[in-house]
């Protein structure tokens, strides 16, 4: 990518604007993103907020996407018409964050493929997490045996395409109950470390608040909607970097460039949603690498392979089909579909 293309910056929210959103909205405006936020159904009515385009329920289902039409409600997972929106309007590369999370000034830089960082070559699980932080720390969904395991250390400098890339943020990083139960936060990792490229074979689990999708990785921003509110975006992080590996890509992990001030959190709610990642994140991980798709053709093939695999080993429902379906439909309406 020799320029800079068309970017969006997408987020879901039920709050009215805070201050989180209002500096997202500016930062947009001031770099010429557009910033798109889809509502839900206690989205506040009279929701306005200057630079950002707010799409309520009721646009959402006059858009013409099939996924709008039979997507749940009152789901995190609305998020996805946002993205089909601001595929269909132009953009090219998708920023997602939370409303939560506030900028720094090196979240605006422009997006490229092609980024300088230093590969880790691995199979399994690898605490992207511990490349950053020189106190222990680990990301939401990796599983809790891995936590503590040392890492590999990562290659030279050098430039790799980079379809997926992973921000972090400080003050309240994404980790999981387990952690905010026993450890102290804030947190803030380390300063000036470089960006990491795991490779393929090594795995983490990446999230959705700090986000970069780009090139051919924008179909698989799709986040499954009949699993675990803090699942989902961890689940879609599986899929994603099975297809990445079969094609001999991986994710990039980068420092923060948000910062979070979390909205309020049930622990033992958070905990409970989090369960189906503790008891099945590692097997989900096995079952993927051992599904063939080596002769998918197709990215939406090798997509409706896996979920069929997510499906049939009950850790996601069978009506997950039909949306996956339709947000292939709608993907080839923006003529994004691979």
């Amino acid at each position: 990518m020799s320029k800079t293309e068309p970017t969006a910056l997408v987020v879901t929210s039920i709050n009215p604007p805070n201050t989180a959103l209002h500096s997202l909205a500016a930062g947009a405006s001031e770099n010429g993103w557009s910033f798109i936020l889809a509502g839900d159904s206690k989205s506040p009515p009279d929701f306005h907020l200057e630079g950002c385009e707010f799409l309520p329920l009721a646009a959402q289902r006059e858009s013409g996407f099939s996924l709008a039409r039979i997507a749940p409600e009152k789901s995190y997972t609305r998020k996805n018409i946002a993205y089909l929106h601001a595929l269909a309007t132009g953009a090219r590369v998708i920023v997602e964050t939370d409303d939560d999370n506030h900028p720094t000034a090196e979240f605006w830089r422009a997006r490229t493929r092609r980024m300088p960082c230093r590969k880790v070559v691995a199979e399994g699980w690898v605490n992207a997490y511990a490349y950053f932080g020189g106190d222990f720390i680990y990301p939401r969904g990796l599983p809790l045996i891995h936590a503590r395991s040392p890492v590999p250390t990562p290659g030279p400098m050098a430039d790799h395409d980079c379809h997926i890339q992973q921000g972090l943020a400080d003050s309240d990083p994404d980790v999981d109950a387990v952690y905010r139960m026993l450890f102290t936060l804030p947190f803030d990792f380390e300063k000036d470390k470089d960006p990491v490229l795991l490779g393929s074979g090594a795995w983490c689990p990446f999230n959705s608040q700090n986000t970069t999708f780009m090139g051919e990785s924008l179909p698989l921003m799709f986040l499954p909607a009949h699993c675990s509110f803090r699942m989902t975006d961890i689940w879609r992080s599986f899929v994603a970097q099975r297809i990445l590996h079969e094609r001999g890509q991986g994710i990039l992990f980068h420092g923060p460039t948000v910062w979070q001030e979390r909205n309020a959190h049930d622990l033992d709610r958070d905990f409970a949603e989090e369960l189906p990642g503790y008891l099945h994140n590692a097997a989900m991980r096995e079952a993927l690498v051992s599904l063939p798709l080596g002769d998918a053709g197709t990215l939406r093939v090798m997509m409706e392979r896996c979920y069929q695999t997510l499906i049939r080993k009950g850790w996601v429902g069978a009506q997950e089909e039909a949306l996956l379906g339709a947000w292939f439909d709608d993907l080839e309406a923006c003529g994004c579909a691979s």
